[in-house]
This record gives C-alpha cells, structure tokens and sequence, in this order.
C-alpha cells in the first residue's frame, strides 16, 4: 500500500511540477500587475508632487544587476523567464531562445538585442522620493523581480525611452498601454512615489484605453 501510495504521490508532483512550468513560460511577463479598476484606484491614492533632486542623481546609486542565485544575476534571471526556450551556459548567459517585446510587439532570437527595462526607470525613481532611501532600498528596487518592474524588451526602444515618464513617452504599440499604465502605476504604488500631475492624466488617458 506505502509503495501504490508513493508511486501516486510522485505522479501528482510531476503533474504539478510540469503545469508550473508550462504555466510560468506562458505567462512570460512580470508579475503582480493589478486589474485596471485596481490601478485606477491606487492611482487615486498617490501623491501629486513636483520632482526633485534631480542634479544628484547618479545611476551608480542603484546597484544592479545582483545575483539572484547561483551563477544567475538579475538581467539573466528576467530573460530566462520571459524568454521562450531560452538555454544558458554554466555562466546563465542565454546562448539560444527568443524574448517577444510588448513595447513595440518585435522578437528577437539574441539576447542582446533585448534590454532589461525598468518600468519607473531609476532616474524617475530617484525624482519621485528614492533619493531619500537607503542604499539597500535602492538596491531592491532596482532588482525587483517581486512586481511589474523589470521587463524584456528591445534594446533600441528601452534606449528611446531613457528615463521618461508617460506624458512624455508610451509604448509604441498602443495595445500595450492600458498594461503598461497599470505596471507603472503598481510599481509607484508599492515603493510609495510620487507621480507629477502630468504624468497622473496621462496615466488616466491611458487607462481609459483597458
């Protein structure tokens, strides 16, 4: 009976172990993204603030990309999970996959056509309130893997974007903004920024798109 009841205990773990896998290469996005109606109501409860500090900025102050385990630091981490049959050497630099882009809807088979995105990029970060945190703040931030910050996206369009906020930069594929309004709008909510007045409407522009 113990060996009928092992032997079914080991088909359920691999049943589970395979639908976690298949589920988390399906999902390929960061996660903890709320729905719109939640975005729209965190996006009520920010403080409406202009930026500051803003000279003192220095992107060294956020330190990334950091080992996330073994040989795996951040970066890597981010591409093996948005990645689609992604392979890594023993140094967890992809060798072969492919990264789809929700920026701007490309694929890209190289990883290095493919940038790590910080959805509130550090700079903004930093004019919003990450001035006053720690060093060890910072540094969660910028290797948060625990919401819709860190995103795979093509190197070109990240480069574009630079350290825009949405009323002066959105995804060029307009089918995107409605997600990319609530990734930032969670991401400011749960490290407690503060967004400018025209970055708040065109957060509700955006949303108003869902």
């Amino acid at each position: 009976m113990k060996r009928v009841v092992t032997a079914a205990s080991a088909a359920l773990t691999a049943i589970l172990v395979t639908f976690s896998l298949t589920a988390g290469t399906a999902s390929a996005t960061p996660p903890n993204i709320p729905s719109a109606a939640t975005a729209a109501s965190r996006l009520a409860t920010l403080t409406v603030a202009a930026e500051t500090n803003q000279s003192s900025y220095d992107r060294s102050l956020f330190n990334h990309w950091i080992t996330i385990s073994g040989t795996c630091n951040t970066r890597e981490t981010v591409l093996k999970r948005d990645g689609v049959g992604v392979v890594v050497n023993s140094s967890c630099a992809p060798t072969s996959g492919s990264w789809y882009s929700p920026f701007d809807g490309a694929t890209w088979t190289a990883a290095g056509d493919v940038d790590i995105d910080h959805m509130v990029p550090l700079a903004e970060a930093w004019r919003s309130g990450a001035y006053a945190w720690t060093s060890a703040q910072r540094q969660s931030y910028a290797n948060d893997l625990g919401g819709p910050e860190l995103w795979a996206v093509t190197d070109n369009v990240n480069q574009a974007k630079g350290d825009q906020d949405p009323s002066t930069w959105q995804p060029p594929l307009s089918s995107f903004r409605c997600t990319y309004a609530r990734a930032w709008i969670q991401v400011k909510y749960y490290w407690k920024l503060t967004l400018q007045s025209s970055e708040k409407s065109a957060l509700q522009s955006m949303l108003a798109t869902c």
